[in-house]
């Protein structure tokens, strides 16, 4: 069984973790670019490099709505805020 010590430990080693990952960047010159996925429509990530999330929305929507099924707002942001994330954007 797990504890909440258990926990709290593991999460203290991941979070000094990034931190040393974070300082092998900056020292070794780097930046972390992470890849999108094949199914990622281009024109989102775009939008989203540009900081324009509505933009990204409309696209999403766009492209997955047909004659039976319509995106709403709600469900194309938080498929797109998800995209956002793993893009680390």
């Amino acid at each position: 069984m797990v504890t909440d010590k258990d926990y709290q430990d593991l999460k203290g080693r991941l979070i000094k973790l990034e931190g040393q990952v974070a300082f092998l960047y900056r020292h070794l010159g780097l930046t972390f670019v992470p890849e999108a996925s094949p199914g990622d429509d281009p024109r989102i990530v775009a939008a989203l490099k540009k900081g324009n999330l509505l933009e990204a929305m409309k696209i999403y929507r766009e492209l997955h709505s047909n004659a039976t099924l319509t995106v709403s707002a709600d469900e194309a942001r938080l498929a797109v805020e998800e995209i956002k994330g793993r893009l680390g954007l």
